[in-house]
């Protein structure tokens, strides 16, 4: 059997020029997540229990023969899981009797499947939710799912202080997310016995049978990815939520100042190679009402603070950027959002 990667940051380097990594190359197209993210191991088999700092210890100044007041951080226990996501894809054997190169053929046979899996992945980070659905993984928007309705609470890590109400209403919403992954931020995840990314399996030829039971023999290939999400620290991402569809087409969202309040709520906005990475994920939408306010010369001439997208290399490639930090197009986050609710911290 064959595995794609060990994580996610090393897929398309490690196997370009390979046959795998011209399904890393499909995967990463359809996406972009995976030009971002790393992955961690389970530390309970399926399952990866961590603690939350929930608030920090009080401190004093010290004074001759005072003692020193006794205090701790607050924490909170989490344990997120897995689940796994599968595909089989099957190919005539008369068919790839008849190709010039039927390991090529099977894998154009394999692409759909793969999209499918990639975009269920890459929905799932952003919308799956264990108390609904609990075969899957718990996503982001399962945990900013309210925004503080009061001035963020200092020293506090509450997901609602991370959230910026984008002004919406009604069900036609959409998000853009800031996200840092990291060991300390928010990670992928995968079981242990298990590798991170997308597991190939050739089944050889199989007898199966037509719509009439009719029988005859097929090329079967097995795809699973176990996948799932911890955030070890809520403060490191943020969620601009509530962006109303329609008025953003209107010219009537200020995406500029959301973008702006979204970056300053984060913990750090620093991108480390090494130890972190942060990307901004927004749908093909969005980013092109965004591109119109940075290039539009009306708006600029009247909002002079606009400063235009920014363009950079990263990795090798040219992505457009926010404050240095790439902006990465994916539709896997929707224009039918519904309303992110207010609460008062």
């Amino acid at each position: 059997m064959a595995t794609i990667g060990q994580t996610f940051p090393n897929l398309i380097d490690a196997y370009r020029g390979s046959t795998e990594g011209t399904v890393v190359e499909l995967l990463s197209q359809q996406n972009p997540i995976l030009d971002d993210a790393i992955a961690t191991m389970c530390n309970m088999d399926a399952v990866h229990r961590h603690m939350i700092r929930t608030g920090l210890p009080s401190v004093a100044w010290g004074r001759l023969y005072q003692g020193i007041p006794q205090s701790k951080s607050t924490l909170q226990q989490v344990d997120d899981t897995t689940g796994f996501l599968e595909a089989a894809s099957a190919v005539d054997t008369r068919l790839l009797a008849l190709a010039s190169d039927p390991a090529r053929q099977r894998l154009v046979d394999s692409a759909p499947y793969l999209e499918a899996m990639s975009q269920e992945m890459a929905a799932g980070v952003f919308y799956h939710d264990t108390a609904t659905t609990p075969e899957k993984f718990k996503g982001l928007a399962a945990r900013y799912a309210a925004y503080n309705s009061n001035a963020p609470v200092a020293g506090v890590a509450n997901a609602a202080n991370q959230v910026i109400h984008g002004g919406g209403s009604g069900s036609d919403n959409t998000s853009i997310w800031f996200v840092t992954w990291g060991d300390h931020a928010t990670s992928l995840l995968y079981p242990k016995n298990t590798k991170a990314g997308v597991s190939i399996e050739d089944k050889g030829e199989q007898r199966v049978t037509d719509a009439s039971g009719n029988p005859y023999y097929v090329k079967e290939t097995l795809f699973r990815q176990h996948v799932g999400l911890f955030v070890k620290d809520y403060r490191y991402n943020a969620r601009v939520a509530n962006i109303d569809v329609s008025d953003m087409r209107a010219g009537s969202v200020d995406l500029w100042a959301l973008l702006r309040k979204a970056a300053y709520r984060l913990q750090s906005r620093r991108r480390d190679a090494i130890s972190s990475r942060i990307a901004i994920y927004m749908n093909r939408d969005v980013l092109e009402i965004l591109d119109a306010q940075s290039s539009d010369r009306a708006l600029l001439a009247a909002n002079p603070n606009y400063t235009g997208l920014g363009h950079a290399q990263v990795e090798g490639k040219e992505v457009r950027t926010y404050r240095g930090i790439p902006i990465r197009e994916t539709d896997a986050i929707l224009n039918t959002e519904a309303l992110v609710p207010s609460v008062a911290l």
